[in-house]
């Protein structure tokens, strides 16, 4: 290690040394050294648009003082209009570009460290968009059944989704081995952002599931333990593992013939599934713990999100009041 003053030494370094020791922070530290390769992905990409941003400016790197880290997080605010959330990422790659060449002794000092991110003005839980118990069964009646695999699998996977609230890249890293028999339970083995868990579905999510499979095996495929569970069924990728694009490809069709993707005040996405399986579980009485568990939470405070939702709605304060108002009579909405 070095003293902060000593120049000669950081003229030495470039960029390149900081990205070698970055390469090894993402292959030995992220998770553990075990990181999904969306993951790397993700630290890649973030940290090249930020190099990016240095290029433009002239700025080396190497150099960087926390005045310019602060000047890129204004830029990513009034140019690029990011939400907090995604600023909070950004910077926290950058911390960490920084931080790994610290820790090889290649500079000094983390001029990232102590830059945080704006605060989240938005409530919480106004980002939780989620289905009625009605508008799921309506959305999954929508789907045929004509004993098509492609309706077989969606049928399926819209079930999985929207009452065990699995996320789009669980079902998309899914394979055959993942399925889990216990006695009579079946059940399936996801790996999600930091943990690995299995989620317990009901007798007839199981059924549909059982019965898309028969399917592809009546077609002639071999249903091998690393063979997808969920496989695309266009012309072009027949039979390869379904994307997580497609994934939400098959949900947003869905969605807009149940007339349920748009509505006044609301829009449905894939992810709206899962908040779905979340707030309804806790609606219909489940404990924090057990939705908790299902969701694969690590914290119960993300789960209490949910609860606070419908307890917003059910237990406002102005309900108990019982003040008539007059009004004229509305159209609904």
């Amino acid at each position: 290690m070095f003293a902060a003053t000593d120049s000669s030494k950081i003229s030495t370094i470039t960029t390149n040394n900081l990205l070698v020791v970055f390469a090894e922070f993402l292959d030995l530290d992220v998770s553990a050294g075990d990181a999904a390769m969306d993951t790397l992905k993700t630290y890649t990409r973030q940290l090249q648009q930020f190099l990016a941003w240095c290029d433009r400016r002239q700025l080396n790197p190497v150099a960087i003082v926390k005045n310019d880290i602060k000047k890129y997080r204004r830029w990513m605010i009034e140019q690029k209009g990011y939400k907090p959330a995604t600023i909070a990422l950004k910077l926290a790659v950058v911390r960490r570009f920084y931080q790994a060449a610290v820790e090889k002794g290649l500079i000094p000092i983390n001029p990232a460290a102590g830059v945080k991110p704006p605060r989240e003005k938005q409530d919480p839980a106004e980002k939780i968009t989620y289905l009625e118990q009605v508008e799921v069964e309506t959305l999954l009646a929508t789907i045929p059944n004509d004993g098509k695999l492609k309706s077989a699998r969606d049928k399926a996977m819209l079930a999985i989704m929207a009452l065990e609230g699995t996320r789009t890249i669980e079902l998309h890293r899914a394979n055959i081995s993942s399925l889990v028999r216990q006695g009579r339970n079946i059940g399936v083995r996801v790996e999600g952002k930091r943990s690995i868990r299995v989620v317990p579905l009901t007798p007839d999510i199981a059924n549909l599931l059982v019965n898309y499979l028969h399917l592809r095996e009546t077609r002639g495929e071999v249903l091998k333990p690393a063979r997808p569970l969920f496989i695309a069924t266009g012309n072009n990728s027949r039979g390869k593992r379904i994307s997580r694009r497609g994934i939400r490809s098959v949900v947003d069709q869905y969605l807009k013939q149940a007339s349920l993707k748009h509505t006044p005040g609301r829009t449905i996405s894939a992810h709206s599934l899962r908040h779905t399986a979340g707030t309804l579980a806790l609606r219909s009485g489940s404990e924090l713990r057990q939705v908790q568990d299902l969701l694969g939470h690590s914290d119960p405070r993300t789960t209490s999100i949910y609860a606070h939702v419908a307890d917003r709605w059910e237990n406002n304060p102005a309900l108990k009041l019982n003040i008539d108002i007059p009004v004229a009579s509305m159209p609904d909405i």
